[in-house]
C-alpha cells in the first residue's frame, strides 16, 4: 500500500488552518496548532508562499491564504453546475431582497459555500467563497440536514455546539427543527450563529429529485425581520429562487 507523502499533509493540514478561524495567523501559532517545530512550519509556509498558495502580511508577518489557491478554487467552481445554474437566479435574489445571497453544499461534515453574491449597496463586504458554515445553526446547513440524509446523519453525529444563546444544538430539538424546515420548506437562523445575523435558506434539488444544495439571504436582523417574525416576502423570495434552481437543474415543477 502507497504511503501518504508527510510533508503534503502537513501543508494541506497548514491550508485547512488558515482557512479557518482568524484567516490570518503567525508562525507560531501555525507551528502550535499542527504540533510542528517552528522551523519545519516556516519552511513549508516558505514553499506555499512561493506558489502563491500563502501570503504574508508585511506590517504584522502573519500569513493567510493567498490568491492563487482562489484562481485554483474559481476555476473548479466555475465548472460547478449547480453554481452555473444559479448565477443568474442569485443575482436576482440580492438585488430583490437587498441582501447578501449565499449557495452551499454539504462538505466534510459542514456547509461550503460555492458561491456569494455580494448586498447590492455600497457597504465593504467580504468574499465568502470557499467558507466553511456549521450544519445544525446555520439555515444552510439546516435544509441540507432536513432533505439530505447524508447530511442529517453528519449533522446528529456530529460536534453541535451553541454559538450563541439561541443555538438549538440538543439532539431532540434539533429533530424538531429539521421536522419543522421540511414543513414549512425552509429554513431560518435567527442569531443562532452570529449576533446581530438572520438567515433564510431554501433546499434545491436535482433532476432526481434529489437535494443537492442550498439558497439563501443572510443580514441584519433589524433588516430581515420585521416585528420579531421573518420577513414573508423574504421568505418567498428565497424559495421563488431554489425553486427556479432546481428547474434548470431537470427537477420539473413543484
Amino acid at each position: 500500500m502507497a504511503r501518504n507523502i508527510q510533508s503534503l499533509e502537513r501543508a494541506a493540514a497548514m491550508l485547512r488552518l488558515l482557512a479557518g478561524g482568524e484567516r490570518r495567523l503567525g508562525l507560531s501559532d501555525i507551528a502550535s496548532s499542527l504540533g510542528l517545530a517552528k522551523g519545519t512550519a516556516h519552511g513549508i509556509l516558505r514553499t506555499l508562499q512561493h506558489e502563491g498558495f500563502v501570503e504574508q502580511d508585511e506590517a504584522s508577518g502573519r500569513y493567510q491564504l493567498g490568491a492563487e489557491l482562489l484562481r485554483l478554487g474559481t476555476t473548479y467552481l466555475d465548472v460547478h453546475e449547480l453554481r452555473a445554474r444559479a448565477l443568474v437566479w442569485t443575482d436576482d435574489l440580492a438585488r430583490s431582497s437587498g441582501e447578501s445571497v449565499h449557495l452551499g453544499v454539504l462538505h466534510q461534515g459542514g456547509v461550503l459555500v460555492v458561491h456569494h453574491v455580494f448586498r447590492p449597496d455600497d457597504s465593504r463586504q467580504v468574499l465568502e467563497i470557499g467558507a466553511m458554515q456549521p450544519l445544525h445553526s446555520t439555515a444552510l446547513g439546516k435544509v441540507l440536514a432536513a432533505y439530505d440524509p447524508v447530511a442529517r446523519s453528519q449533522a446528529l453525529e456530529g460536534e453541535r455546539k451553541a454559538l450563541t444563546d439561541r443555538t438549538v444544538y440538543d439532539a431532540e430539538g434539533f429533530e424538531h427543527v429539521l421536522d419543522l424546515t421540511r414543513a414549512r420548506g425552509y429554513a431560518a437562523d435567527v442569531e443562532e450563529t452570529w449576533e446581530g445575523v438572520a438567515a433564510i435558506a431554501a433546499p434545491i434539488h436535482d433532476r432526481r429529485r434529489m437535494p443537492v444544495g442550498a439558497v439563501g439571504v443572510t443580514g441584519a436582523v433589524e433588516r430581515l425581520c420585521r416585528g420579531g417574525e421573518l420577513r414573508p416576502e423574504l421568505i418567498a423570495a428565497v424559495r421563488d429562487c431554489a425553486r427556479a434552481v432546481s428547474r434548470d437543474l431537470g427537477a420539473g415543477r413543484f
